[in-house]
């Protein structure tokens, strides 16, 4: 891809589903702890240090996800528990991918629609390190700016959230940049390592730290890459040099990835809070066609709802 003039510097068509799968941050299910992304961050790393080649790791889960933005917590061990074989169990979840990825380079989406196969090894369930249950219980900043007050806005992500997405942004993304997805993911997955242990005051309280901040990041980033076993803390801690700038297309990929997240997570906030009748009734046909929509136009009617 060119990286100067007025190439491309991210690809547009990406754009819808980016924003579908940023929402995986917001879809709970009764009986399951945490929002999807939440669970596939903790699944990712419980597979990463159970043995799971870190690119199988980098394609199942980004599978998932892309399964999951229509179909939620519909997933394989639901359609199972509900009666469905597994060759229908894998049809359902390919449908749910294949609404979504028209827009997905060919060959990647080849590569991850095989992961949805019934032939395809559930991933390893290994211990989890300290730090994922910690990500997941510390809050993102919000919108920061030095010298102004902070503007919050509910209910936060977390950084176990934040992580997974940009994992799954840069996978999707790579092919774009020219990236190895499996060295964006890992990066995108480890790239908050430092939050574990460190609250997030966001720009605001980075610059406040001063000449602090990168030696307590770095600190801080230890203690959690300590957490994995030799082999694995040196392939993560490998996929982390891309982090510092974008001069390598695995660091152009993460950056794409990160930022768009940071933003689109404020754009949701923004777009539910101008979300109109006109959208909910009609564009999204809340009340939607059935046996009794007649009377159900009614009834809204006669009480004069909206």
């Amino acid at each position: 891809m060119p990286t100067q003039g007025t190439a491309a510097a991210a690809p547009l068509p990406l754009r819808d589903l980016l924003v579908e799968l940023g929402d995986l941050k917001r879809v709970r299910s009764a009986g399951r702890a945490g929002s999807i992304a939440e669970r596939l961050f903790a699944q990712g790393w419980g597979a990463l240090t159970g043995g799971a080649a870190p690119e199988t790791v980098a394609l199942q889960v980004t599978a998932s996800a892309l399964a999951a933005t229509r179909l939620c917590d519909i997933d394989a061990a639901f359609l199972v528990a509900a009666g469905l074989d597994d060759e229908q169990a894998s049809a359902v979840l390919v449908a749910g991918f294949d609404a979504v990825t028209e827009q997905v380079d060919p060959v990647l989406r080849d590569r991850l629609r095989a992961f949805l196969r019934p032939s395809q090894e559930a991933l390893p369930a290994g211990p989890l390190p300290d730090f994922v249950a910690a990500q997941a219980q510390q809050p993102r900043a919000g919108v920061t700016c030095p010298g102004k007050p902070r503007i919050l806005l509910e209910p936060p992500e977390n950084h176990a959230e934040h992580c997974l997405i940009v994992a799954v942004y840069g996978v999707v993304l790579s092919p774009f940049y020219r990236a190895d997805p499996t060295v964006v993911f890992l990066a995108a997955m480890a790239h908050h390592f430092h939050n574990a242990l460190m609250p997030d005051a966001g720009f605001t309280g980075e610059m406040l730290l001063g000449d602090h901040l990168w030696p307590i990041v770095a600190r801080c980033s230890e203690r959690s890459l300590n957490e994995l076993e030799p082999s694995l803390r040196e392939t993560v801690r490998s996929a982390r040099a891309v982090l510092p700038d974008d001069a390598t297309a695995e660091g152009r990929a993460f950056h794409a990835a990160d930022s768009i997240d940071r933003v689109l997570q404020i754009a949701q906030h923004l777009r539910a809070a101008s979300l109109t009748m006109d959208t909910v009734l009609g564009d999204m046909e809340l009340v939607h066609a059935g046996p009794v929509k007649d009377f159900q136009d009614r009834v809204l009617r006669d009480m004069r709802i909206p």
